[in-house]
């Protein structure tokens, strides 16, 4: 996900740990990413978005906010549908959500890509301070986490050029260094693993999607629709807050498979009653 999608996401290390908290924000973003993003081309009316989020619990003023927090931020555009105004997504918006349809709809979202690590360091004055803040959260969404002061690491190989496409232009020259890593030996990782990274806060995330989504207590047959970007909401959420640690850094009962083969089974499980629901409503 680019900077703008990946702005909710924390810039903070190990201290607090990752809590799953369901904002309208994030409810939008995963109501366009799953029925609006290359599948469904018109503008959508205001009345449709507020009684999809309606449907999971979100007052009709703070979506009318964030929809003009969207507009602002460039993902989402005005458009006037006779006498009410309607929404779509920006050519912006349209990249944001492809690129975190990757990894939701991703047949590993926990598994590092590539072997070895990435490491980051930046500096960016203090008068750009809005710039620093996303180009940490966009470090933060593709799993990077602070080892030392100013030096930023993730596991795996990140695609770091995708990962700050939004911010580069906006980058004071140099300002950004990285750099590929690896293990060695002698020196074993996991001590700074468990130190740039809530490893128990992690696991707390995932149970607590377990807790939400194994019981049909989430499930609200009435409203399909709300209740499906309920759960790609909630799995955004564990995806920003699961950095793909390697397993070999993992207790032995580490619950990253569990919680992707539960998204599944409730994705499934929602899709044709949500479809209908949206065809209904844009109908």
């Amino acid at each position: 996900m680019t900077t703008t999608a990946a702005a909710t996401a924390s810039a903070g290390g190990a201290a607090g740990g990752p809590v799953m908290i369901r904002k309208p924000r994030q409810l939008l973003l995963a109501f366009f990413g799953e029925y609006v993003c290359d599948r469904y081309f018109q503008p959508l009316r205001t009345s449709v978005l507020l009684t999809v989020l309606e449907g999971a619990g979100v007052a009709a003023s703070a979506v009318r906010t964030n929809l003009d927090r969207m507009v602002h931020s460039g993902l989402l555009e005005r458009r006037r549908l006779g006498r009410e105004i309607a929404f779509e997504l920006t050519p912006h918006g349209i990249e944001v959500l492809r690129e975190a349809s990757g990894r939701v709809n991703g047949p590993a979202p926990f598994e590092p890509k590539g072997e070895g690590w990435t490491l980051v360091t930046f500096s960016v004055p203090e008068h750009m301070r809005t710039l620093r803040h996303r180009l940490r959260a966009a470090l933060t969404w593709s799993g990077f986490a602070l080892v030392r002061d100013g030096l930023w690491i993730a596991p795996g190989e990140v695609d770091l050029a995708a990962a700050m496409d939004a911010i580069i232009p906006d980058l004071p020259p140099g300002s950004v260094n990285a750099f590929a890593a690896s293990e060695l030996p002698g020196f074993p990782m996991d001590e700074a693993v468990r130190a740039a990274w809530d490893v128990e806060g992690i696991r707390r995330a995932h149970e607590e999607f377990a807790a939400r989504w194994e019981s049909h207590g989430e499930g609200d047959e009435s409203h399909p629709l709300s209740t499906r970007v309920l759960l790609v909401a909630d799995w955004l959420a564990l995806l920003r807050a699961d950095p793909r640690l390697p397993r070999q850094y993992m207790d032995a009962d580490w619950p990253a498979d569990r919680s992707f083969e539960l998204f599944q089974r409730r994705h499934r499980e929602f899709a044709f009653p949500a479809v209908r629901d949206f065809a209904n409503l844009v109908g």
